[in-house]
């Protein structure tokens, strides 16, 4: 659990941490279609396809194969 825990100007504790737990698989306010991991959902609030998954996709996307060979370019002879 998280130490998000603020005092509101009434005295009152709020624990952040707790409520983003609470509500983390609740559809998110706002026109993307994910919830609050930032897992896509469907329109029944079911993971389509979750925030981890679509991190590796772009990790793996990002990060090339890289060939221990140097590259050379031959020139044309004159």
């Amino acid at each position: 659990m998280t130490a998000k825990k603020y005092r509101t100007a009434q005295g009152r504790v709020v624990d952040l941490g707790a409520l983003q737990l609470k509500n983390e698989s609740v559809r998110a306010v706002g026109n993307m279609g994910v919830n609050a991991r930032g897992d896509v959902v469907d329109s029944f609030n079911n993971p389509i396809d979750t925030a981890t998954a679509q991190a590796r996709r772009h990790y793996n996307r990002q990060t090339s194969k890289i060939q221990n060979t140097p590259v050379t370019q031959k020139r044309p002879a004159k």
